[in-house]
């Protein structure tokens, strides 16, 4: 864009790509007070708010590992493009300010007109959220991808009031933890699709926890706000494998109780034992989970979502589990982190 400068050589591939980015200009025009300057120039201008610090994270979305495009209808991979990163700025209580996108598109993709129309739906689900959540479309790149497949990254830039972000290394021993949300509904959702191996027919966004995660920008802002939450993170890669990484990062152990788990209704149909595994390891749930002084007043719903209190934070011990389940029956296990795998693919 000149700020989604291009890799085009040839007259051709020129006349394409300014045509792409003149729709993207058109489909999102910069409407948020701290962007002085989006799309159009070398550089994006932002101006946070006085007193607040800059967010600032990065997420790929790659063809064939976070996505199949003969599977997933194109709103849903712009949707969840965009929505990962509100997820981060969620966990740390920030309030998006800019995003910026960066594509590598197949040469093929913009030469067809299934391929065109694919494109238009990408834009559709991402300019939707953004739209909710005040988000300009401040730039970005684009180029030709050395395969068949999509590469989207996109950068949010966020803000929060002066040293009041949270953190995944902040929670102490006798905290409580809580959740927001239900948990393991995209783990169904994805199973089924891969299942089926047939394209999803989602005629509505809400109640599909897979398709159309629903970051939890109020959740977060409230926590930050009320000063409730002593850690928080969003649960990206699966309950088990990011309570090992608020744990790790603040230097406790934790105790979770699988009866106090929020399933989400979607698992109804599962055994017990599978709707346990898809609520500890299935990921991509984007909810909030965050650790709160065991004094403290939690209310059962903050912004109209659910929150759960699901176990307790406890001194760090060499001796016993970093994380540990603690079943109906009373029983106590290990709870080994099994979620997402960055470079397993698992």
């Amino acid at each position: 864009m000149l700020l989604f400068k291009g890799m085009a050589r040839t007259p051709h591939k020129i006349t394409g790509e300014l045509e792409l980015i003149d729709q993207i200009r058109r489909s999102f025009p910069a409407r948020n007070r701290s962007v002085r300057l989006g799309i159009g120039d070398d550089c994006a201008i932002l101006r946070p708010p006085r007193g607040q610090e800059v967010l600032v994270t990065t997420d790929f979305s790659i063809e064939g590992r976070h996505f199949r495009r003969e599977l997933h209808p194109a709103e849903s991979v712009g949707h969840r493009c965009l929505a990962r990163g509100l997820s981060d700025l969620a966990a740390m209580g920030g309030k998006p300010i800019a995003a910026f996108l960066s594509l590598a598109l197949p040469k093929t993709l913009l030469r067809t007109r299934a391929g065109r129309a694919w494109l238009d739906g990408f834009f559709v689900g991402l300019r939707s959220l953004a739209g909710r959540y005040d988000t300009a479309l401040a730039g970005g790149d684009t180029s030709e991808s050395p395969g068949e497949f999509v590469l989207a990254d996109i950068v949010l830039v966020g803000s929060v009031p002066q040293g009041r972000a949270l953190r995944r290394s902040t929670a102490r021993a006798g905290d409580a933890i809580y959740v927001t949300g239900s948990l393991g509904g995209a783990h169904v959702e994805l199973t089924s699709l891969l299942r089926s191996n047939r394209r999803a027919r989602v005629p509505e966004q809400e109640g599909h926890p897979h398709f159309f995660p629903q970051p939890r920008l109020a959740v977060g802002a409230a926590l930050m706000r009320r000063r409730l939450a002593t850690a928080c993170i969003d649960l990206s890669d699966g309950l088990s494998t990011d309570l090992a990484h608020l744990c790790e990062s603040s230097g406790v152990r934790a105790e979770v109780y699988a009866g106090a788990l929020p399933m989400h209704s979607l698992m109804r149909s599962l055994a017990e034992d599978e709707a346990l595994r898809a609520a500890l390891d299935g990921g991509e749930d984007y909810e909030l989970l965050f650790t709160a002084p065991a004094a403290a007043r939690v209310p059962r719903s903050m912004a109209g979502v659910p929150v759960t209190r699901i176990g307790t934070v406890q001194r760090a011990d060499r001796r016993l589990p970093q994380v540990t389940l603690i079943g109906r029956d009373g029983r106590r296990s290990a709870l080994r982190a099994g979620g997402w795998e960055h470079f397993s693919g698992r």
